[in-house]
């Protein structure tokens, strides 16, 4: 997940797909989302909760930029409860080069675990350089989020590491003041932790059928699963949603879908308006990089904690991926918009447009993705591209954005199922979970029919 320019120790049938396909442009915005929650702040009336502590030098370190250079942190301390956690800085576009740890205490006891990495990468899950959303001047550097369980205490160290070039404006700035090269930390360090609220009350099942066919993610906790003859009913009467073309439809049967709904995203925290691109031409397949210490019954809670982070800590309009799987197999939509359209999301920088992405919560560099993780992939990819027509097995050509790999504008060449990694210069989906693609294109095809 990280960049390799970083240094890091560690992102009926009709009903069901009759969605309005009038979108407005790429870059539609909405009011500014509430401000970012604050140490000592009291809890917010809405569900879940973000403290955000600022760190500060550890031991007797003191740099000529009041602090941004070294080791910076928090000392043991109690504080209210949380799940996950991550650290954030002012300028999105300086790179934290070295490392973060934290221990955490389980609430109500005197556990503390040992020291966890936080992932560190470097702005590669964002919009596009050049989207209103990037541009907003609500985003903000962050690493990745950890999910940590309950605890009620935290203590954070963040050291920084070789480089041979500074990230940001900030980042120059403190060198030209004299900080070590090889010590440049961003500026405006912050730990956030995040409490991801109680589960929804959701409610009563809906009977099976028609009815359950017909539901829309709006009114709906789980669009059920449809079946391959029920999916190309629905996309026949769907006008505009595939491209144009003769014969045989290759689209997968639908998925059962966990909705925002049914995983209990707070509305009220999102831009109230959506972003759409123009179709979906390919997925990208992430890792969440949130660590594989969760139950399947927790995901909920593990959305919900990133969906905040993403919205509150990191400045983005909604959470960044357009979907998200987790170790059971379990898909859940994302970014909100509708799940059969192609919303614009914030998750492989410079190559958001025209495509989709999903992320399997986990961290999967050393860890082996469950089989069902990445069956529910191919189950989930054979759907979502075959409504614009898209191949598994194939390749396609996307414009780039901006990014580490491919300068801005130039027309690359990409697996219709892709990595994060083939897009941007970095370790995500984590070289496990990577390998696994291949087998995910195959079966994702043949679901199709292909």
């Amino acid at each position: 997940m990280r960049g390799f320019l970083a240094s890091s120790i560690g992102v009926t049938c009709a009903a069901a797909l009759a969605l309005p396909l009038t979108l407005p442009s790429s870059g539609a915005r909405a009011e500014t989302p509430a401000a970012q929650s604050q140490a000592g702040r009291s809890a917010e009336s809405v569900p879940g909760s973000t403290q955000s502590l600022p760190l500060a030098p550890l031991g007797s370190d003191r740099s000529p930029g009041g602090g941004a250079s070294g080791e910076q942190g928090l000392v043991r301390r109690e504080v209210r409860p949380f799940s996950l956690v991550g650290v954030v800085w002012d300028d999105p576009d300086d790179e934290l080069h070295g490392s973060v740890q934290v221990r955490t205490r389980a609430t109500g006891t005197d556990n503390w675990s040992a020291w966890q990495a936080v992932e560190t990468h470097n702005h590669e899950h964002a919009a596009d350089p050049d989207a209103e959303e990037r541009a907003s001047g609500r985003v903000r550097g962050s690493t990745a989020p950890l999910w940590v369980g309950d605890s009620d205490g935290v203590e954070i160290r963040v050291r920084g590491e070789a480089r041979e070039r500074h990230g940001g404006e900030a980042a120059r700035h403190r060198a030209i003041a004299g900080v070590p090269a090889d010590q440049v930390l961003p500026a405006g360090l912050r730990v956030e932790l995040v409490d991801p609220g109680a589960e929804p009350a959701l409610p009563a099942a809906r009977p099976q059928g028609a009815q359950a066919a017909a539901l829309t993610s709006e009114s709906a906790a789980v669009l059920p699963a449809l079946s391959r003859q029920e999916t190309e009913a629905a996309l026949a009467a769907t006008p505009g949603l595939r491209a144009a073309g003769k014969g045989k439809p290759y689209v997968g049967p639908r998925p059962r879908i966990i909705t925002r709904k049914g995983w209990g995203a707070n509305e009220k925290l999102r831009e109230k308006k959506f972003a759409y691109t123009k179709t979906v031409k390919a997925a990208f397949v992430h890792h969440s990089a949130s660590g594989n210490n969760y139950r399947c019954s927790q995901a909920g809670s593990v959305l919900r904690s990133i969906y905040r982070y993403h919205v509150k800590s990191s400045g983005w309009r909604d959470f960044g991926y357009n979907f998200a799987v987790d170790k059971c197999g379990n898909i859940y939509e994302g970014r909100a918009g509708g799940v059969a359209k192609p919303v614009l999301g914030a998750h492989t920088l410079g190559f958001n447009s025209n495509s989709t992405g999903i992320a399997v919560i986990g961290s999967y560099g050393s860890a082996s993705p469950p089989a069902a993780a990445v069956k529910a992939i191919a189950r989930l990819t054979a759907w979502k591209l075959g409504l614009y027509g898209a191949n598994p097995r194939g390749s396609t050509y996307l414009k780039s954005g901006g990014g580490n790999l491919y300068k801005k504008g130039k027309n690359v060449r990409l697996h219709v199922i892709s990595g994060h990694r083939d897009g941007f210069a970095t370790e995500c989906p984590g070289i496990r979970l990577y390998k696994k693609l291949g087998k995910a294109r195959s079966t994702s095809a043949r679901l199709q029919g292909r």
